[in-house]
């Protein structure tokens, strides 16, 4: 039996909560409507395809049945029985230089500002990976990719970081060697542990002398508990490098990772 065309509009209607029109297309459509359906994770492509036959896909309100019909997911509402399309999340990374006077947490239970402040703009929840002390300033992570930030908060214990450190006082030679070899800390808990060997060389020779630190761990404070451990207070530290990453922003400022970037993140984790 075929159904007039006035019927069946009211039988698709009454199936489907998102509300039929006629289509409105953009004039430069970017995708297939099977191919977005499978990027969005709700079925195969060849699954897709079946959905879209069937008559169980809407676009701008409109039942879509042709294989070779395009939309652009992010102007375009798309529906698939009746139920808007849940895009998968943009992954984001961000290099962000951190001023000294902030936290690198979410929020803050005494009230101090926090890095977030400078990702408020963005609609994405961002959120830092990895520590750098209130007092200190320099290169930090963002990004919305929980699982990278997982397998790097793992990965950071062998990672590379390199840091600017400028000391109050001028450290002997016979100190540094013992910062170098490695020593002894005690931590917040009271347990003792011992530093992994780090690199140690002068920057800038003075009264006050600008060292690099370069440590493949990263305990808390450990660069300060480091030199307090032989007599020296550390005035200031900057973080210039994370493993492949340099630092090349203003503090304050924040950039976005390029590809090449993102993909030598990643290696460190394969």
């Amino acid at each position: 039996m075929v159904i007039p065309s006035q019927a069946r509009n009211l039988l698709f209607s009454s199936l489907f909560s998102c509300k039929l029109s006629t289509v409105n297309f953009p004039s430069m459509p970017t995708d297939r409507l099977q191919k977005i359906l499978a990027a969005a994770g709700i079925a195969s492509r060849r699954k897709a395809e079946e959905f879209i036959t069937a008559g169980r896909v809407t676009v701008n309100g409109a039942i879509v049945t042709e294989l070779g019909s395009k939309a652009d997911p992010s102007t375009d509402k798309i529906c698939v029985d009746g139920k808007p399309l849940q895009l998968a999340e943009q992954l984001l990374y961000f290099m962000l230089h951190k001023p000294k006077g902030y936290v690198t947490t979410v929020s803050d239970p005494e009230g101090r500002p926090t890095v977030m402040q400078f990702v408020a703009h963005r609609k994405e929840r961002l959120y830092p990976v990895g520590r750098l002390d209130y007092a200190s300033e320099g290169l930090l992570l963002m990004t919305n990719d929980g699982d990278l930030a997982q397998k790097l908060s793992k990965a950071g214990e062998h990672m590379p970081k390199t840091y600017q450190v400028k000391i109050s006082g001028r450290p002997d030679e016979k100190g540094i060697d013992r910062l170098r070899r490695g020593i002894t800390l005690t931590l917040e808990d009271g347990q003792r542990v011992k530093t992994s060997p780090a690199k140690i060389r002068l920057l800038e020779d003075a009264a006050n002398p600008w060292y690099e630190v370069i440590l493949i761990e990263g305990r808390n404070r450990q660069i300060r508990r480091m030199f307090q451990n032989v007599g020296f207070l550390v005035e200031k530290i900057k973080r210039v490098q994370l493993g492949p990453l340099k630092l090349d922003i203003p503090p304050g400022k924040i950039r976005p990772l390029t590809i090449r970037e993102v993909a030598q993140l990643k290696s460190l984790t394969s």
